[in-house]
This record gives structure tokens, C-alpha cells and sequence, in this order.
């Protein structure tokens, strides 16, 4: 449903989008609230994740109900589970705090990491364009806090779970983790190397995340999170 339409349509999706995230895997499983210490224990390490959504169908669905299909397409995640002790040296602290948080949301020490993230694109027999570059650090909410708040209405967690971070962005132009955000929501598209232009994804195209904690003489990869967006399946209620 455009803006300015009254009423929908039913056809594929124009505006295919990628959402730059971290999982987090829980390793520990709770049935009441949690602090965020606890949270934080509970964690059993993390991946990169691209969190496909349908951008146009998502502005449809979420006014009154929610996104549903539009976050329905897929979920990508990178090879490797990184485990929180492997990232421990990387520990550093969430932004400053536009008010304090609420007692059961406010951290007991670093709850973020310093890994390093990069989105590239690349389409059919084209070659890759990193279009965003940004840090896990930038997240306002960790993953330890993220938890604990989804555990505060007695939901049960399990070994297994995976939660997503939410878009990473950072403050710049190039460090945003969306084609939502990065074209200005299609005014301004970014240009590929070849010269194509990208407002949202089309056919063919390869996203490819990448990530990574530098440390002294050594590095913490996540392996390459990698998908392609397929031509849509002929569906006969779209005619």
C-alpha cells in the first residue's frame, strides 16, 4: 500500500531491504525475570545476522498490526557461533545515556563489544561495493539488556534461542546498516562500483556481513553472513 493510496495491492515486493544485526545465542535457560547480570550469563556467544524485511509490505502490516510477512522472508546468520569468551577482551561500554535507565535495565559493567562490521553488495556478475561500515558498539541496548527486558513478563527462555540486536547504524552517513536509511528511504540511492544505482535490493543481488574484533596480533572473525535475493516465485494471487 503506497502513502497515498487507500486501498493495497497484492504483488511482490518493490522495496527489498537488509537489516545489519548481531544474535545473540542463548546457552542458558531461564522461566522468570532475569537481571542483566544474569542475562549476560546466560549468553552463550554471538553471530552476524541479516534481518531481511519488505520494506513497502512492512509499512502496510505495522499500521495497526505489527510486521509480519514483511520480516517473513528470511533470516540469515554468519557460520560461526562467536563465544563470549572469545570476545571478552573487546568489552567496552554502551553510550552515554540520554536519561538513567531503570534500575532493572542499568548495567553492571561493559555489556558491549568492539567488533568491527561491514556491509557489501553485489550484483549479478557485478562486482562488491561495501556500502556501510560500522561497530557493534554502537547499539544503545546489549544483547544482556535486550534479555533481561524480554524476560520481564515470565517468559520462558531456552538453549538455543536467538535474539536479534536490531539495526546497527552508527552516526554517519556510510555507517548505517539499512538501505532504508542508507538511501534516505529511495530519495538519494547509493551508487555500486559498476555504476549501478541501489535504493533497495533487486534480483540477483548478494549481501554479503562481515565482521571482526582486532586485537593485538591477533583477530576474532564471524565468518561471512551471505545471502542472494532470488526472482520472485510466480505467485497466481498476484495476478
Amino acid at each position: 500500500k503506497g502513502p497515498d493510496e487507500v486501498l493495497p495491492r497484492f504483488e511482490p515486493c518493490k522495496r527489498f531491504d537488509l537489516e545489519l544485526e548481531i544474535g545473540a545465542i542463548v546457552g542458558q535457560p531461564s522461566d522468570r525475570p532475569v537481571t542483566v547480570a544474569e542475562a549476560d550469563d546466560m549468553i552463550f556467544g554471538y553471530v552476524l545476522l541479516n534481518d531481511w524485511s519488505a520494506r513497502d509490505i512492512q509499512a502496510w502490516e505495522y499500521q495497526p498490526l505489527g510486521p509480519f510477512q514483511a520480516k517473513a522472508t528470511a533470516t540469515t546468520i554468519s557460520p560461526w557461533i562467536v563465544t563470549k569468551a572469545a570476545l571478552d577482551p573487546f568489552r567496552t561500554s554502551t553510550p552515554d545515556r540520554e536519561r538513567e535507565l531503570l534500575p532493572y535495565l542499568q548495567e553492571p559493567g561493559p555489556m558491549l563489544y568492539d567488533v568491527d562490521l561491514e556491509v557489501a553488495l553485489s550484483p549479478e556478475g557485478a562486482e562488491e561495493t561495501t556500502i556501510s561500515r560500522t561497530n557493534f558498539k554502537e547499539l544503545y541496548y546489549s544483547a544482556a539488556q535486550q534479555l533481561a527486558h524480554h524476560t520481564t513478563s515470565g517468559c520462558a527462555m531456552r538453549v538455543g534461542d536467538l535474539l536479534g540486536s536490531g539495526t546497527i547504524s552508527g552516526t554517519e552517513k556510510d555507517s548505517l546498516g539499512s538501505l532504508l536509511e542508507l538511501s534516505w528511504s529511495g530519495q538519494e540511492p547509493i551508487t555500486l562500483q559498476g555504476g549501478e544505482t541501489r535504493s533497495f535490493l533487486e534480483d540477483g543481488d548478494t549481501l554479503t556481513l562481515r565482521g571482526a574484533a582486532q586485537g593485538d596480533g591477533y583477530r576474532v572473525g564471524f565468518g561471512a553472513c551471505a545471502g542472494k535475493v532470488l526472482a520472485a516465485l510466480d505467485n497466481p494471487y498476484a495476478r
